[in-house]
């Protein structure tokens, strides 16, 4: 999405009068801080003479070395974007995949309600060899002592329980939401990550009833009423957060690594160290400015490289 961006700020710094270049210097430099890292040799060597160019003493290799510290910034930018991007889609295709289970479940409740039955029977009647029946939808009071509780299942049974499961999981997204930090991303992620957790939430209400009436949970494996099994539902919807969080935490961490500052941005310490002082302009050289002075040692495609540190490139530059 910078291309068309990135290729007329690159031309503009090539065509400006040195004063329109030098007031530029700043805004480039902060670019480049938050996109490169702090041993890019293309930083180091633009922050070696932001001095000089921004008392307006440029020369034409100032322009280029400008010019390319930006290309590679906003390339930076873009695979920094791309990860963003990528991580939202794979959200919404998981949104789409667990809804699609959701509602087959549904379907396949409402087609064969006795093979998914989440009913249970207490065995809590007031009548000798009576047993009461308790489902999502219905309460069964008085029925024979032999009744299988699957027999008396509602087609609509599955489809209840994943709606409470999506009333609990709703809770969760309304909590999280005080969490949620604004973004200058063009990709909502936080918005792709709260709509995952509302058809988890679905499922969730659905296995969680489903392995009490298998009796996995010591002591819930007989509910004693049709309220129980809806509180139960929305405590298993409000239950995938323990899921979710990580993508969550996963999506933060991503939109985090856009524009992130490196050290040398946060610590002043630091820049002198890494950076080293400006480079001043020999005399004698047209305008007062001439070669600039370049940091020790060469990096990559003869590109010079500070002292100690490696010649690293970050991609597409």
């Amino acid at each position: 999405m910078w291309s068309n961006i990135r290729s007329a700020e690159v031309l503009l710094i090539q065509l400006v009068s040195d004063e329109e270049a030098a007031g530029r210097a700043s805004e480039v430099m902060a670019l480049v801080k938050d996109h490169l890292d702090a041993d890019d040799p293309r930083r180091v060597r633009l922050a070696l003479r932001l001095g000089p160019i921004i008392s307006c003493d440029i020369t034409p290799s100032d322009r280029d070395l400008m010019a390319r510290a930006l290309d590679a910034a906003y390339s930076s930018l873009d695979d920094e974007l791309a990860r963003v991007r990528s991580l939202r889609n794979i959200l919404w295709a998981g949104t789409f995949l667990v809804l699609l289970g959701a509602m087959s479940l549904a379907v396949y409740g409402a087609i064969s309600p006795t093979s998914l039955s989440l009913c249970f029977s207490p065995g809590n009647s007031s009548e000798v060899n009576k047993v009461d029946v308790v489902c999502p939808t219905a309460e069964f009071k008085g029925m024979p002592k032999h009744t299988d509780p699957s027999w008396l299942a509602d087609p609509t049974d599955i489809l209840t329980i994943e709606i409470a499961g999506l009333i609990g999981a709703a809770l969760t997204v309304i909590a999280s939401l005080r969490r949620i930090r604004g973004t200058d991303s063009p990709y909502m992620l936080p918005l792709a990550s709260a709509v995952l957790k509302f058809p988890t939430g679905a499922l969730t209400a659905f296995l969680g009833l489903l392995l009490i009436r298998g009796a996995f949970v010591p002591g819930l494996s007989d509910l004693d009423s049709r309220a129980q099994v809806l509180a139960w539902a929305a405590a298993f919807g409000a239950a995938q957060h323990l899921v979710t969080r990580l993508v969550d935490s996963r999506a933060q961490e991503t939109l985090s690594e856009v524009g992130r500052t490196t050290d040398a941005v946060i610590d002043p310490e630091t820049v002198a160290v890494k950076e080293g002082p400006a480079a001043p302009a020999p005399a004698g050289s047209p305008n007062g400015a001439g070669p600039h002075k370049e940091p020790h040692g060469n990096g990559k495609n003869g590109e010079p490289a500070p002292d100690g540190a490696p010649a690293h490139r970050r991609s597409g530059a």
